[in-house]
């Protein structure tokens, strides 16, 4: 049951018309000094890329319509949801690297479980965040050339600015706590703790977030990227449980570098409890060497996390590379070729 007049009142309360944005609650803020102390901790080694099975997903059931909701995870941050004839992808980056530039920075471990040639129709994009591994430019335009104004973009607080540089022509841009109906589901901009910029000045001069989208029998929570924080229990209270929340489980090491902004599998349960979510699936992990841990770490940390606070294997997953699940009544269902 959503609160309405809450979600009002927060949504003029967290109206930021001035810049740089803030996180609701008070995050730490971890500069150039910090940063080359962790370099020179580690003496600039991050653990080595590992590559993992990539499963090919079934393109034609992929281009059939669900009727239960259907995900597959193409890698990192990107997920192709399915449900009642819409296909919606979440922070889609289809390059080889997150980064400014092609030939350096963290480079994929595992191809994209599709192409954007082999995807089904899309008709709308969540994005979450400027981040190169959450929004990525020639993504956005191979994408915007392929689908063009029949894709509707949906954006934090500034970013709707960039997208349109590229050509997007239909954007919703909105702010924390903030909806719009749009067609058959509506749609949540809520906040999460994290910090925005892709390059030296701009850092928080856009907003980040996450995406809650109802339908009128189903539910889903996009987290992007954050650090763990209140707000997930505040989502609850003003929004209601939600029956599938898609949580970021890697990128955590070192915790005192990165605990404001990324949660560890730990983290993640704790958020998955907050959410009272039904079910939830694993993301942000095993695809770009971006942190200390060891790649393929976050899924067994997570096992650990789920057993210490006493959430079932079935209720919160991780798919492999390229895995497509169907939630059924007793929770997700892996479909195979």
């Amino acid at each position: 049951m959503i609160d309405w007049a809450r979600l009002e009142q927060l949504a003029a309360e967290c109206s930021q018309p001035g810049r740089p944005y803030k996180n609701r609650y008070p995050t730490p803020h971890h500069g150039l000094r910090d940063f080359l102390r962790w370099q020179r901790e580690t003496r600039g080694r991050f653990p080595p890329r590992q590559p993992f099975p990539l499963r090919r997903p079934d393109l034609a059931l992929l281009a059939t319509p669900a009727e239960r909701p259907r995900f597959t995870w193409i890698g990192h941050a990107t997920y192709l949801v399915q449900y009642r004839g819409w296909n919606l992808l979440t922070d889609p980056v289809f390059s080889e690297r997150c980064s400014p530039l092609s030939f350096v920075g963290p480079k994929r471990t595992v191809a994209p479980a599709l192409s954007i040639d082999e995807l089904p129709e899309i008709h709308a994009v969540l994005v979450s965040h400027n981040h190169y591994d959450h929004l990525d430019r020639d993504s956005v335009r191979a994408l915007n050339q392929r689908f063009g104004d029949r894709l509707c973009w949906f954006a934090p607080s500034g970013v709707g600015a960039w997208l349109r540089r590229r050509g997007i022509a239909r954007v919703e841009e909105l702010g924390w706590w903030q909806h719009r109906r749009h067609q058959d589901f509506d749609a949540f901009c809520v906040p999460t703790q994290h910090f925005s910029g892709r390059g030296a000045r701009d850092r928080n001069r856009t907003l980040w977030c996450g995406w809650r989208l109802d339908w009128d029998d189903f539910s889903l929570l996009f987290a992007g990227d954050t650090g763990y924080a209140p707000v997930f229990q505040e989502i609850r209270q003003v929004l209601g449980p939600v029956d599938v929340a898609l949580l970021p489980i890697g990128a955590y090491q070192p915790r005192w570098f990165m605990a404001p902004v990324h949660i560890n599998p730990d983290e993640a349960v704790r958020i998955h409890k907050d959410l009272e979510a039904s079910h939830s699936l694993a993301m942000h992990w095993g695809t770009f060497v971006l942190t200390d841990e060891p790649l393929d770490e976050p899924p067994r940390a997570l096992d650990a996390a789920r057993r210490e606070h006493h959430v079932p294997a079935r209720a919160f997953q991780v798919p492999g590379h390229g895995d497509t699940l169907s939630l059924l009544d007793g929770g997700f269902e892996e479909v195979t070729p």
